[in-house]
């Protein structure tokens, strides 16, 4: 992967100095070749429409609010990060690689993105193999951990071999000991499905089921049926925005939270979802619990969030994709370079093994004191581990109450199955 940087660094040496101008983006920005002197140039691919729209907005303005404080900062290198380039990951992946490209051409230096797992798979090839870095802050696919990058992937969002046993752990702290566990098709669902299917088998719990389905089928009676058929005392839905249709046929089939316990993950998690299940009795939902990568216990950020982007109503992964652009622009201010072949080896390096600091200002300073840095983000401490992701994960557990409201239960730190 890394042969396309020699590429094109070996052809911007030895051509003249207009065409070498053209391996830049003609106004500072990077596109993997620009050199230490100009400035960090950002992208993203991000849902806009599609399934997980509702994800769109906590992410990119997380992604705004981060190069704003930064700017305030004093910029990366001297420099302020221009306005952010944005592409609409779609939630296909013809979209996303059709965005992804766009941004690519806009001369970037890395791309924040993509939120769904299989949108990233669509395109991380493009992105790592153009020597751009790529930081997503909610692909939770354990595919990432050993996929082939060439150094250039990163994500703040914890494998799902860090959430499934805390998935596991919730089920089993509720008396459940047989287990129906369905999951979206692809490799996020199965990636959950599976590491939380051999934490409750190890814990003891009987997992009666364990299917995938088509996440683009619009009936899922059958699945439903199979569900029924296990004979359950629990259900884990590993899903999107079709979970809606799962839970509601759940419900008729009379194996919803009133009768079994239910359990959603990441995907499921949404302020709306009980009102989008059933708009006249959100109650349908009461006592339905899940787990996800923590998103609401740094109050702080929350609140400078909202006061920043006032009409945000979900929160899901916004701290991970604001600490996705702070370790970005602290790992080029630490390799004095926005040439991702430069500031790429250094991302990991600057979320552990140094002086603590807690934001980009903070980091910074420390940085130009020539100390090593350990950022702890606003998601939490990050500590990436070889692979460019964190090492242990805070993981929230969170429930739907009587009046179909989201509360936040407790949040755990794993550290995965051993």
């Amino acid at each position: 992967m890394r042969t396309s940087i020699l590429w094109r660094t070996a052809l911007c040496l030895s051509v003249t100095a207009l065409v070498a101008t053209a391996c830049g983006d003609g106004d500072g920005g990077g596109g993997g070749g620009d050199g230490g002197g100009d400035a960090l140039n950002l992208g993203y691919v991000l849902p806009e429409t599609g399934q997980l729209a509702y994800l769109g907005p906590p992410q990119i303005q997380a992604a705004k609010f981060a190069i704003r404080n930064i700017n305030q900062a004093g910029g990366v290198l001297g420099q302020d990060i221009p306005d952010i380039t944005g592409s609409d990951e779609g939630g296909q992946e013809a979209v996303a690689v059709q965005s992804a490209d766009r941004v690519l051409s806009a001369g970037v230096d890395a791309i924040i993105g993509a939120a769904a797992s299989g949108m990233s798979l669509a395109f991380i090839d493009s992105v790592t193999g153009s020597g751009v870095v790529q930081c997503s802050g909610s692909n939770t696919a354990p595919t990432f951990t050993d996929y082939e990058d060439g150094g250039f992937y990163f994500r703040t969002a914890p494998s799902d071999a860090l959430q499934g046993p805390v998935l596991s752990k919730v089920i089993r702290e509720d008396g459940h000991n047989r287990v129906a566990l369905v999951a979206r098709a692809d490799d996020y669902g199965r990636g959950l499905m599976e590491s939380t299917k051999r934490a409750l088998e190890a814990a003891g719990a009987r997992v009666v089921l364990s299917q995938t389905y088509d996440p683009e089928a619009t009936n899922f009676q059958q699945l439903v049926q199979q569900i029924k058929n296990s004979n359950p005392d629990a259900a884990g839905v590993i899903a999107f925005e079709e979970g809606t249709q799962i839970l509601q046929a759940m419900i008729e089939a009379g194996v919803g939270p009133r009768q079994i316990g239910v359990y959603g993950a990441d995907g499921l998690r949404s302020e709306e979802l009980a009102s989008l299940v059933s708009p006249n009795d959100p109650a349908v939902l009461n006592g339905m619990k899940g787990t996800a990568p923590a998103s609401a216990e740094n109050q702080q950020f929350v609140s400078q969030l909202r006061k920043f982007a006032p009409d945000l109503r979900e929160l899901q992964f916004a701290p991970q994709v604001y600490d996705c652009v702070n370790i970005i622009a602290l790992a080029a201010q630490q390799a004095n370079s926005s040439d991702p072949a430069d500031f790429a080896p250094e991302i990991n390096g600057v979320t552990k093994d140094g002086e603590k600091c807690t934001s980009f200002q903070q980091c910074k300073n420390l940085v130009e004191q020539g100390s090593n840095i350990d950022y702890d983000g606003v998601s939490g401490p990050l500590d990436f581990i070889e692979q460019g992701e964190p090492g242990q994960a805070t993981i929230e557990v969170y429930a739907y109450d009587q009046s179909g409201k989201l509360r936040t239960v407790r949040t755990e730190v794993s550290t995965g199955e051993g």
